[in-house]
């Protein structure tokens, strides 16, 4: 898999964790939903000035973004989600999210 399509994997990934529409980011950052949509299937790259929307638009950073997370062994991911559930669980808004998240995986 090219650098296109692991950057839009992981563009989709924290839009759904922020549970974001592609229409929300898109607005957010001032593109169209059909460009938004092209980014997260590796059609299109990114120009470092969307990229840089993308990045406030998301709340994150560089370093977050082109985190290699996809690198770790599946039981290291494992624990870092367990860990991350129990902290969320804390915050009834945020369990939602997650909870709405987890549940659109599932249709997959």
């Amino acid at each position: 898999m090219g650098v296109k399509e692991e950057l839009g994997k992981k563009i989709k990934r924290m839009r759904l964790n922020r549970g974001l529409t592609q229409e929300q980011l898109a607005e957010a950052v001032d593109i169209s939903q059909r460009t938004l949509s092209g980014i997260e299937i590796g059609e299109n790259f990114v120009t470092a000035e969307t990229l840089d929307k993308i990045i406030k638009a998301l709340n994150t950073t560089t370093e977050e973004l082109f985190a290699t997370n996809h690198l770790k062994k599946e039981q290291e991911l494992l624990q870092e989600i367990q860990q991350n559930t129990l902290f969320i669980a804390k915050n009834p808004t945020k369990l939602d999210i997650l909870y709405n998240v987890t549940k659109s995986l599932m249709k997959e």
